[in-house]
């Protein structure tokens, strides 16, 4: 499989980010919703600053989404399977 070869390039475990810029987005986000108001996109974020199984969750999502894409599908084809 080709697209094996990609992923022999990258770590298959979950490292996560330094707490210091962890607590830095999240401040951006308090930031934010002070200035602007809640938003879903910015109550995801917190969420994702505030758990760290939710940060490993969506690394893992990210990781299998990669996995999933075959590199010899035309996938402009209206029916991949011609």
């Amino acid at each position: 499989m080709r697209h094996s070869v990609y992923l022999t390039h990258y770590n298959m475990e979950f490292k996560d980010y330094p707490q210091h810029q962890i607590d830095a987005k999240l401040q951006e986000c308090l930031d934010y919703e002070a200035k602007y108001g809640e938003i879903p996109q910015v109550t995801a974020v917190k969420k994702w600053c505030n758990s760290y199984e939710y940060r490993k969750n969506e690394w893992q999502w990210r990781q299998n989404v990669a996995k999933s894409i075959n590199y010899n599908t035309n996938y402009t084809k209206p029916y991949y399977n011609e």
